[in-house]
């Protein structure tokens, strides 16, 4: 007879009860990242990747996991290497629910996304990086520069 403890260990795990899986969280954060860097609503992905803006929403939290088979073609939609949805992925073991941390949060959001594009529309590279040592002026680090 098997122990409670022991049940535990082999139960399933579903999104319901024990949340989306760290990977598919990040990977969705990834697949986030790269739409709203492009510039790309939801329902434009959606509509090159044959599914509902819905399916994309659920794909970005992490809520329904992306096949092998479909993150090939996110790459190509989106064009980046199959490497880019695990770029920043903690190896460490996870405990239950815990989401890797990892920096990509930081950069995906709105306003960061929005300099950076701002940022790479400036043609002249001179006028980039003065810019960058402007805004590391700026910051509470910058004795440390």
């Amino acid at each position: 007879m098997a122990t409670r403890g022991s049940d535990r260990q082999r139960r399933r795990k579903t999104i319901t009860e024990d949340g989306p899986d760290p990977v598919d969280v990040h990977v969705g954060a990834r697949l986030r990242q790269r739409r709203t860097l492009l510039g790309m609503s939801q329902e434009k992905l959606a509509a090159a990747f044959g599914v509902s803006f819905q399916q994309i929403q659920k794909y970005e939290r992490g809520a329904n996991r992306v096949s092998a088979s479909r993150l090939h073609q996110l790459t190509q939609i989106l064009n980046v290497p199959v490497g880019y949805f695990f770029e920043g992925m903690t190896d460490a073991p996870q405990n239950g629910s815990a989401h890797p941390v990892h920096d990509s949060e930081m950069v995906a959001s709105r306003e960061t996304l929005e300099l950076v594009r701002a940022y790479y529309r400036i043609e002249d590279a001179t006028v980039r990086r003065r810019l960058v040592d402007l805004l590391r002026s700026l910051g509470p680090d910058a004795a440390e520069h």
